[in-house]
């Protein structure tokens, strides 16, 4: 059955062992995200954590609640999300009826479907207590700071609504809301969003957008907000379809819009298309602080919750954090959906350290000369995937998507240089810092399927020559005392790669090491070197993909000679034609980590 709402699903995952219940008291001031951060990045994401001792405030806080493969799927009611994937095929694929007997068929699947939309209710739970006009009080909730460096305090996990002008389409989603003051708050929607092409429909218009504003519905609408449906698709239909139950909403207080009716918290109110105010910095899911700038206001007019309500949140960050769960979540529901656009697709991964836009692997059947090829094009015109910067794309005989090592060896033994890579440009998601411009830059595509009739022949790669890794590691390390340190790896592949860091102290450093590398022949043994900034640990792989990912502008920062490249993975300055602002690594502050190591013991007693 369903979970009616949030509070069935906490005691499901106390049921579970899968809920730690914390009553020592801690500040929703970095200090919530520090012990959560923690807890995120231990094998298999930890637990869920209930916060029931909160400074300033009355509520307990609930976090990482969808932070491990179990919770995801127990929030969705499944043994795996792939289970989901397979329901959704049946409604997909329904053939027209071609007789009596094929309409008495669809039956049982037509009267399945009229339990997903949601249904209006008179009365409703997130309304057993109101406060409006002047009562309404942002502080009595928790709302976390959750890094150093943040604007302020930050609610991140509202499931924002709203509706466009003429009514017609419901927009849900999740946009962070950075707290004002009492009674107000920043609404940031990027700018690709639909939340953002609604509200420049009430700019055009100069009218005022009505906006609810959810936190801790039932899991299926926590995570349906998330999910990047087609335009004008209602996220309350995926919710419904995942639960197999309508969502029941009821009607806001003082606002034209509906929410969820067993919700914890309400807000309620309006946005001036006409006033704007800065919001941000804010430490975000790249690992690093998102470029504060100018946004919506959002006026609250009403708060309503629950009785005894319990605040929802979530932090993002460096991964693993719970939100690389949801994420995966949304790879595994939605490739039918791919599957039904482009039939060829097998298998998809978005590995951990692309934070979901910047790397993906597919996997195709393929069946004709340069299948692959269009197949990356199209996945960089189709929606959210228009922002992906690397898609590598693998025959589905070859490896499994999921299995990253295997991948990256077929990429070093059997890339041709000229021949496989294919670089484009595009829009990029807003956090992209990496390309020299703001929301656009350019992507990599790599084919490594095999030939078919009609395609030129991949060149042979000359097999792994290397007799002495540790010496030559050793040798790069002396020959360029510029290096803080360097890491030979990958020596029983075609393409053995040199790890280096150095502390870039001008203009094109990076770049000149890099060419003076890769056209010594002393060196000719070493295919790849990839140049990191000084602090990154080469030892830590996921790290190091994490800053592969986040800071590669591939047309600008990969060089070559020959056979050999060079990826410069440096900070880029504004000398070199960056005309960005270069954000900072998120970092939690020492004096809060030094307290949380002193109480760890009491806030984990067993």
């Amino acid at each position: 059955m369903a979970f009616p709402s949030l509070r069935e699903f906490i005691k499901c995952l106390d049921s579970m062992g899968e809920l730690v219940r914390i009553s020592r008291r801690v500040s929703p001031i970095l200090e919530i995200s520090e012990i959560t951060d923690r807890i995120s990045k231990t094998e298999g994401g930890g637990k869920a954590l209930l916060f029931e001792n909160v400074e300033g405030s009355a509520m307990p806080v609930l976090i990482n609640a969808f932070g491990s493969w179990k919770r995801m799927c127990s929030a969705l009611e499944v043994e795996k999300l792939d289970d989901i994937a397979t329901d959704m095929e049946r409604f997909l694929k329904i053939a027209p009826p071609q007789s009596l007997i094929d309409k008495a068929r669809l039956i049982p699947l037509l009267l399945q479907a009229s339990q997903f939309p949601p249904r209006l209710v008179s009365t409703a739970p997130c309304q057993e207590v109101v406060h409006t006009g002047d009562a309404v009080d942002l502080g009595r909730i928790p709302i976390l700071q959750c890094w150093p460096q943040d604007a302020g305090r930050f609610i991140t996990y509202p499931i924002v609504i709203n509706r466009s002008v003429d009514r017609k389409i419901r927009n849900v989603g999740l946009y962070r809301m950075q707290v004002y003051d009492r009674r107000t708050t920043a609404m940031h929607w990027h700018i690709h969003k639909d939340g953002a092409h609604f509200f420049h429909d009430f700019k055009k218009k100069n009218l005022r957008m009505e906006v609810a504003v959810t936190i801790g519905a039932d899991p299926a609408t926590c995570y349906s907000a998330s999910a990047p449906l087609p335009y004008g698709v209602d996220e309350f239909l995926l919710a419904g379809f995942l639960r197999k139950k309508p969502v029941p909403l009821v009607k806001c207080k003082t606002v034209n819009l509906e929410v969820p009716a067993n919700a914890e918290i309400i807000l309620e109110g309006y946005i001036d298309p006409q006033e704007l105010r800065l919001e941000g910095p804010f430490g975000d899911h790249t690992g690093y602080y998102s470029q504060d700038g100018d946004y919506p206001v959002f006026h609250v007019t009403a708060l309503t919750t629950r009785n005894n309500p319990i605040y929802h949140t979530t932090i993002v960050g460096i991964p693993p954090q719970e939100d690389y769960y949801l994420g995966k979540a949304t790879e595994r529901i939605f490739m039918p959906l791919l599957k039904m656009q482009w039939p060829e697709v097998v298998d998809m991964n978005m590995p951990l350290e692309g934070v979901f836009h910047n790397c993906v692997i597919v996997s195709i059947d393929k069946r004709y000369p340069m299948q692959a090829h269009r197949l990356m094009s199209a996945l960089w015109g189709a929606g959210q995937m228009s922002f992906v910067k690397i898609i590598i794309v693998v025959d589905s005989d070859q490896c499994s998507v999921h299995d990253e090592n295997a991948v990256l060896k077929h990429l070093l033994n059997e890339t041709d240089l000229d021949r496989d890579l294919f670089f484009s440009e595009g829009i990029l998601d807003v956090l992209n810092h990496a390309s020299d411009h703001a929301l656009y830059g350019s992507k990599l595509g790599i084919d490594l399927t095999a030939p078919v009739d009609g395609e030129t022949l991949r060149n042979p790669v000359e097999p792994p020559s290397l007799k002495d890794a540790e010496n030559l590691e050793r040798q790069a390390a002396n020959t360029f005392p510029q290096l803080d340190d360097c890491r030979l790896i990958h020596t029983d592949t075609a393409r053995p790669i040199l790890l280096a860091a150095m502390d870039k102290t001008r203009p094109n450093e990076t770049s000149d090491f890099i060419k003076l590398f890769i056209s010594a022949e002393i060196f000719n043994d070493i295919k790849v070197v990839c140049v990191f900034e000084k602090h990154v640990n080469l030892r830590n792989n996921s790290t190091m993909l994490w800053k592969l990912f986040n800071n590669l502008d591939p047309k600008r920062d990969t060089y070559r000679s020959g056979d050999r490249l060079g990826i410069d993975l440096s900070q880029k300055l504004a000398e070199e034609g960056y005309q960005q602002n270069w954000p900072d690594e998120i970092v939690m502050s020492e004096s809060v980590r030094r307290k949380i190591d002193e109480d760890w013991k009491q806030i984990f007693p067993q």
